[in-house]
């Protein structure tokens, strides 16, 4: 049993003072009691850790890496994949193991609470199965033993370079697979998972409409059982005029007219819709997954959080190509370009909530439907997915109340963070991971190993 107490806690009934938060062994919050009860720590303020929502951890070792023109002056998004298709030709199961870790790692210390990994890298640089179907996939459940977070995997089924059904390119191959080597894969998670921690779970993500045969759209969302179902939708100008032209409708007007949409899908970016789609798309209660520096970095477009949120829209954050690990940035991203596309300020709040406030709030609801986890608040029952702020710090001091998420997130960095807690493990410390040098050896190592080949 571990007792928190907290001078400013933030509550599913809003911001409480003096508490002390008890977790069980099992790693469940058990009370929240006034006063201070023998706490084994003494934090400021308290408030539920976020689901990264979306995460392709391998892409960390590329950071920095893809950052010069190509010999097109209009360089986009598909000439960023294809430098990573060369990189992933050189990634072995143990150098994806480390690399996760750190990503993880860097997770926790950034405030998340749990990693959603969806992942499609599955075999050799061949194409040729491992062995073990799911080799890469224990490889990141195994991650998650040296980082501690919680983790929802998503194994992803990429069928096609197209939505013509073109077969896979030299770089795609290790992503390939068709709906019963999926299954194969996606049983031997569910059954490996067993052996984890108990909040480890997992689900599904047929990768977009460009790489999985609508056909199959149906039998995936069958095979994950009510688990979560992550899916790219919308991403790029070019992919949605791909979409329109094969299945003669646009990617979310398509899959509004054709899947059976609910709170177990979360679809990651749509950042390519129309007005009415976004109006439709936000009522049927999917997540929308926003990566909103991933989104910066790759030039997808702006979401469209004023509208998406004004009819009642879930939305949930991830980190995506993890070329930087910052959940204040992420969410200072997000209203940021919502204020420069429509000249306004605090675009985000609403009557009841500061910007900050609501921008959290919605994160860790919509992030705890997305990963299929009880978390998100504080409160009896739910996983102790915990974090921190150091209230001594200057632009802390003397804050209180949605002030002080206004700060963090406006005024601040992920420096503000001292704890973390993920299912009631203690993580992070004086801001740091309590395994942090063990976790960055290993991961510069495998970048070690990575640069000399590159």
């Amino acid at each position: 049993m571990t007792r928190i107490w907290a001078d400013k806690v933030l509550t599913p009934s809003g911001w409480k003072k003096n508490i002390t938060v008890t977790v069980g062994t099992d790693g469940l919050i058990t009370n929240l009691d006034e006063g201070i009860h023998l706490p084994d720590h003494k934090v400021g303020c308290l408030l539920p850790a976020p689901v990264n929502v979306h995460s392709h951890s391998f892409q960390r070792a590329m950071a920095g890496l893809t950052e010069r023109r190509g010999p097109n002056p209009n360089d986009t998004f598909w000439t960023w994949r294809k430098l990573m298709y060369q990189f992933l030709d050189q990634l072995n199961p143990e150098q994806v193991e480390a690399i996760t870790a750190f990503v993880q790692m860097e997770m926790l210390e950034a405030g998340f609470s749990t990693n959603v990994e969806f992942h499609y890298l599955h075999h050799q640089t061949d194409g040729k199965h491992y062995n073990n179907i799911a080799e890469m996939s224990e490889k990141i459940m195994s991650a998650k033993n040296l980082s501690g977070i919680g983790l929802t995997l998503l194994p992803v089924l990429y069928q096609f370079g197209g939505c013509d059904n073109r077969p896979l390119g030299k770089g795609q191959i290790r992503f390939g697979n068709n709906f019963d080597n999926f299954s194969k894969i996606y049983d031997k998670v569910k059954l490996s998972s067993s052996s984890y921690s108990k909040d480890t779970n997992f689900g599904v993500a047929p990768h977009s409409l460009r790489a999985v045969h609508p056909r199959d759209l149906q039998k995936v969302a069958a095979l994950s059982n009510g688990n979560p179902i992550h899916m790219h939708l919308a991403e790029q100008l070019a992919e949605v005029d791909e979409v329109k032209e094969a299945l003669g409708a646009r990617p979310a007007e398509w899959m509004l007219g054709n899947i059976n949409l609910s709170s177990q899908w979360c679809l990651i970016h749509s950042t390519q819709m129309l007005q009415y789609e976004v109006v439709n798309l936000a009522k049927t209660g999917a997540v929308a997954g926003l990566c909103p520096i991933t989104e910066s970095s790759l030039g997808d477009g702006i979401f469209e959080g004023v509208r998406w949120l004004e009819n009642k829209g879930k939305i949930a954050i991830g980190s995506d190509s993890n070329i930087r690990i910052s959940l204040s940035e992420e969410l200072r991203t997000l209203d940021y370009s919502q204020r420069l596309r429509d000249n306004s300020r605090a675009a985000l709040a609403d009557c009841s909530y500061s910007t900050g406030r609501k921008l959290f709030q919605e994160i860790c609801t919509g992030g705890a439907l997305a990963a299929g986890r009880k978390t998100g608040k504080i409160s009896v029952g739910y996983w102790a997915d915990l974090m921190s702020l150091d209230t001594t710090h200057i632009d802390l001091e003397f804050r209180n109340g949605d002030s002080l998420l206004d700060c963090f997130i406006f005024a601040g960095d992920d420096r503000m963070i001292s704890n973390v807690w993920s299912a009631g493990r203690h993580m992070v410390e004086g801001g740091k991971h309590i395994n942090r040098e063990e976790i960055t050896t290993l991961y510069r190592s495998a970048i070690k190993n990575l640069s000399e080949k590159l």
